[in-house]
């Protein structure tokens, strides 16, 4: 099952029933917001015992369309990687810290 952002927020209005639901919208929102803003910047994102973003250049190269094998210059983009932290790799994996 995927978690979307509306029940993570659901969640959140659970766990934290003090928070009215439009607040912890916006707190969603302005981290979502500053990860990508960072991210576009190339600055990493370090998330303690979750992981870390970032984001690499994949260099220009030439390609082909697999349908008429013609080839397609593709351009040089960014592209965004993730490496979990340890503590996730061990919960994901059943191990004991």
């Amino acid at each position: 099952m995927a978690i979307v952002k509306s029940k993570l927020l659901k969640q959140l209005s659970k766990n934290y029933p003090n928070f009215l639901k439009k607040d912890l919208e916006k707190f969603i929102n302005i981290i979502l917001t500053e990860i990508k803003i960072s991210l576009s910047r190339g600055e990493r994102v370090e998330l303690r015992n979750f992981g870390v973003f970032y984001s690499k250049i994949q260099k220009a190269r030439i390609s082909r369309n697999p349908k008429n094998n013609e080839k397609v210059n593709t351009p040089e983009k960014k592209t965004i990687h993730f490496k979990m932290s340890k503590d996730l790799f061990k919960i994901l994996n059943n191990e004991k810290k």
